[in-house]
């Protein structure tokens, strides 16, 4: 029941009832009125109430010097105040401390939603096959060791491994990847990813709790609980500030007898000047921020990007447009041209849902290749495709699978498509009747500002990291591009967070920026997560600090160079609210001033911070950046461009 009060007196309504009481109170003195009652009284008791129950609780419940806090120093001026009768003293330290709470507790609210979408991820039944019979059963009834049978397009419910068929797997859900993984027999499929074409046969190895997605649940929710709400800079402060205050006035009555003075010395001590430094200079910077499309979730946030020395990129939709798009025609043996091989390809992919096969359909289109006549098409999932072209058999596959079809492939021909695979560039390899013909090699496109963007980081003095889920060919091939100071492929999630966990025990203050739902871990540990919230994932932005709407990662640098001024200007006005303090308590033991005009200098103080503050919202930060330099954009298609 306390509490309840404490917390209906606390809000942000009653507060404000607090402020208009002590404006007609001040005018109530200005015009020398006498009112029956001084309305300062309804400040003290709105706003002085939960200051009390504030400091007790912590001098119960804390233990050592966290027993000291801001609380305590103001309670005791509002009490001393009262007992000198200078009630307008009294309620507006009070005031100004509820302000300040108010404010800070704006900045630091957070939704907390993507558990629950990142649970639902989770399929709800599964097709068990047993004595030769399937039967759908709930997902909470699957066993290591059962069978199931999983169709194309639908999501695998347990971890486990291929015991039959043959098919493409979107793991991009964990491991982010952009392209679907060819699966064969004997190796392992995750829970939650899509079974993109083939019907294969799972024996199950881990369930519920013990598979893939929901350890991803579980070091969500870990790193989560590791995230220490950020502390008041008043109270970090308090444990001298309160003895400190305290043995002044305490030398003050005794060296002059005056108890007023005393009192002004407590009312003026009062730390609201420090209290509204960090959180008036936070909403300003989120204010500046959002007009940017750059969403900042709290204070911690902001003050953490401010630190940053190291930022962590995930690749695939964060570094690159995450699209794939036809990056080399390398034509061979009877393919006359690219244009030919272009064509010929195109047409036996145009009957495939690979993605690929999609991105070649689509090229062509763009080129305006012909589509050929096609006939007799068949899909061995995971693997390849054959169809008649033109009365010649047309295969389009892996070079394995070539291989396996007995394709001939001569040596001479590898010095022009082997540095394609090294780059780490998807491709496609095609026959005609039994002899390789060409390749198309695909990649993903690094984003035209990217390269821009780590430089001027690096200017800032912030190492850049590539975490990606890829392999180390294409990690290593987009990284040269973008200049990147390291690079760590072939990650898992959980793999993401150990690579920014020994970061962090080395030291290094660790943003980390990100698209997926498998960047959710890394999101959440990282002492700064941001998310591309355009095309990114739910999940990844409810787990994130920080949110870019428009998918800009040439932001950043405008968010490091923003954040890295708020820090500025919270220890600028810091650093002002003490010498104001400090003069004030000279003036005050010399009995210059009053408890009356020791509020007002005071308050005035507590103004002079906030208006420091507020100029950072039209401050611009954005003037010098090199991302945003229209003429330097490159071509999002890679052969346009040669």
């Amino acid at each position: 029941m306390l509490k309840q009060w404490n917390d209906f007196l606390s809000g942000t309504p009653m507060t404000m009832v607090g402020g208009a009481a002590l404006l007609v109170s001040l005018w109530a003195r200005w015009r020398e009125q006498a009112l029956p009652v001084d309305p300062a009284w309804l400040a003290v008791l709105i706003c002085g109430l939960p200051l009390i129950y504030l400091s007790a609780a912590r001098l119960i419940n804390n233990t050592g010097i966290r027993k000291i806090s801001s609380a305590l120093l103001i309670s005791i001026a509002m009490c001393a105040a009262i007992a000198i009768d200078d009630l307008f003293a009294a309620g507006e330290v009070a005031f100004i401390m509820a302000l300040g709470a108010i404010i800070e507790e704006k900045t630091t609210q957070r939704a907390q939603k993507g558990l629950k979408k990142l649970v639902s991820l989770v399929p709800e039944q599964g097709r068990r096959i047993a004595d030769g019979n399937e039967e759908m059963i709930d997902a909470g009834e699957i066993r290591v060791g059962d069978v199931l049978r999983i169709l194309p397009g639908e999501k695998i419910p347990a971890d486990g491994q291929i015991v039959s068929g043959n098919t493409s797997v979107d793991q991009s859900v964990l491991t982010g990847e952009s392209l679907p993984i060819d699966k064969g027999v004997g190796e392992a499929v995750l829970c939650g990813t899509l079974n993109r074409f083939g019907t294969i046969d799972v024996r199950v190895t881990k369930t519920g709790t013990g598979s893939s997605l929901y350890q991803l649940i579980r070091m969500i929710q870990e790193a989560e609980e590791k995230k220490a709400p950020m502390e008041r800079i008043a109270d970090k402060w308090a444990s001298w500030l309160v003895p400190v205050a305290l043995s002044i006035a305490v030398a003050a009555y005794f060296l002059t007898g005056d108890l007023v003075r005393a009192v002004t010395v407590l009312v003026v001590f009062c730390p609201c000047a420090l209290v509204l430094a960090t959180p008036t200079a936070i909403m300003a910077a989120i204010g500046q921020a959002t007009k940017h499309g750059v969403v900042i979730k709290s204070g911690e946030a902001l003050e953490n990007m401010g630190k940053a020395d190291t930022i962590a990129f995930d690749k695939t939709g964060t570094l690159t447009l995450g699209r794939l798009n036809v990056a080399d025609i390398v034509a061979l043996g009877e393919a006359a041209d690219k244009d030919s091989l272009l064509s010929l390809v195109a047409t036996v992919e145009s009957r495939s849902e690979h993605p690929l096969a999609k991105a070649v359909v689509r090229f062509a289109k763009e080129q305006g290749a012909q589509l050929l006549d096609l006939s007799d098409f068949q899909m061995q999932a995971g693997k390849g495709i054959v169809a008649q072209v033109n009365g010649k058999t047309v295969r389009c596959g892996s070079e394995k699978y070539l291989r396996e079809h007995s394709v001939e492939i001569p040596r001479e021909t590898e010095a022009q498509w082997a540095p394609l695979l090294r780059q780490g560039k998807a491709t496609i390899f095609a026959a005609v009747q039994g002899k390789l013909c060409g390749v198309l090699a695909f990649s993903d496109v690094l984003r035209p500002e990217a390269k821009a963007v780590v430089s001027e980081l690096r200017d800032m003095n912030v190492q850049t990291v590539l975490l990606t889920g890829d392999t180390a060919q294409t990690a290593e091939y987009f990284a040269a591009q973008a200049e990147f100071d390291e690079v760590h492929a072939g990650l898992l999630p959980e793999e993401k967070v150990a690579h920014i966990m020994k970061m962090q025990k080395n030291g290094r203050v660790v943003g980390m920026i990100g698209d997926g739902v498998n960047d959710a871990p890394s999101l959440k540990i990282a002492d700064i997560g941001v998310a591309m919230a355009d095309m990114g994932s739910d999940i990844a932005v409810n787990a994130s600090d920080i949110a870019l709407m428009n998918d800009d990662i040439s932001k950043l640098p405008y968010l490091k160079r923003l954040a890295n001024a708020t820090v500025q200007t919270i220890r600028l006005s810091i650093s002002l609210s003490l010498c104001i303090n400090f003069v004030a308590i000279v003036l005050s033991l010399q009995g210059v001033l009053t408890p009356t005009t020791g509020a007002l200098v005071h308050n005035a103080g507590s103004c002079f911070v906030v208006l420091i503050a507020a100029l950072l919202y039209d401050r611009n930060f954005d003037g010098n950046n090199k991302a945003h330099r229209h003429d330097a954009m490159i071509s999002e298609n890679p052969l346009a461009a040669r």
